[in-house]
């Protein structure tokens, strides 16, 4: 699987600052009794979780194909990634909840607010500065799509996990502030762990989004249409082919995609001009797309791709009736 610099990076930097963040947060929350400070904490120590498993991840998944897995372990990565949008959910947010609703069923006073106002703003500037890291990131695989379109649309989930997850952390210090504040100024410290049922909200909204993509990416995703449109336009082009069908892809990894390609070939050609014309196809199309890791390519008319297409539909369609 090739490098990806600019994800490591900011999974590193998320690291490192979500595990000061956390200890100082811990540390805050213990000496002030804020249960919105210790959902912070807890949201923190989570993160520093999370990143650890996209490292490792991205570790499991760099490993070359052999017998056992012939298409390599490019999904290692999607599952790690899965598993953090769920530890998001069953950690992070139940956490949140749970010291919330305990919270303001039994308040306690705060105790030296203005600690809790230091650490949040420190929280706040280092977790802006991973913030910012890993936008670059995600920005250097956009290209000219929107932030929403690039989301649905990416392949390599550790780039908009980390974002996700830094930028529900800024929510959360936020949120977090508000209520300590709130509870401060009012004298009503069941506003404390109000704000910490809006982390868990906030975790929990997070968690969704990441579970829903991640899970896309984990059952197998087709690779960008600009992707299969440059396969067909290349097969087409090619003097031995009379037509390009169609061509079926998944991505077995961030950059390892499997295609199929459908083609009818001239009639004139012999077998061995044939394989000839498919080594050659296959050589363009490598070149253009490198994240093309295999291809297949059967010979078959129009016609018969076209009923294989539609009784696929049909199938689909009665497997969702049945459902």
């Amino acid at each position: 699987m090739p490098k990806q610099p600019h994800a490591k990076l900011s999974i590193y930097v998320a690291l490192a600052s979500n595990l000061a963040i956390a200890v100082t947060k811990f540390v805050a929350a213990a000496l002030t009794g804020s249960s919105a400070m210790l959902s912070e904490g807890i949201h923190s120590l989570v993160d520093t979780a999370n990143e650890l498993l996209l490292l490792y991840g991205m570790k499991r998944a760099a490993r070359p194909p052999d017998n056992t897995h012939p298409f390599g372990y490019g999904r290692e990565l999607y599952f790690w990634s899965f598993i953090v949008a769920l530890m998001v959910l069953a950690l992070g947010a139940a956490a949140s909840f749970y010291e919330g609703i305990n919270h303001v069923l039994h308040p306690e006073p705060m105790r030296n607010p203005l600690l809790n106002y230091v650490v949040l703003a420190a929280s706040f500037g280092f977790e802006g500065v991973s913030w910012w890291v890993a936008l670059k990131a995600f920005r250097a695989t956009m290209g000219r799509q929107g932030y929403l379109d690039a989301f649905r649309t990416s392949k390599d989930p550790t780039t908009f996990t980390v974002l996700f997850e830094d930028t529900a952390a800024l929510l959360g210090v936020l949120i977090a502030t508000a209520g300590i504040a709130a509870a401060h100024a009012l004298d009503a410290p069941r506003l404390d762990g109000v704000a910490s049922i809006g982390i868990g909200i906030v975790l929990l909204v997070s968690s969704l989004l990441l579970a829903r993509e991640t899970k896309g990416l984990l059952i197998g995703e087709s690779a960008h249409p600009r992707v299969r449109d440059s396969i067909l336009r290349i097969a087409r082009e090619d003097p031995g082919v009379r037509t390009a069908n169609g061509v079926l892809t998944i991505h077995m990894g961030v950059s390892q995609v499997v295609a199929a390609l459908s083609v009818e070939f001239q009639d004139a050609l012999n077998t061995t001009q044939i394989e000839t014309c498919v080594n050659r196809i296959e050589a363009a199309i490598k070149h253009a797309q490198p994240d093309i890791t295999l291809l297949f390519v059967k010979p078959q008319s129009a016609e018969t791709w076209r009923r294989r297409i539609e009784q696929s539909a049909a199938a689909s369609d009665q497997a969702r009736d049945t459902a």
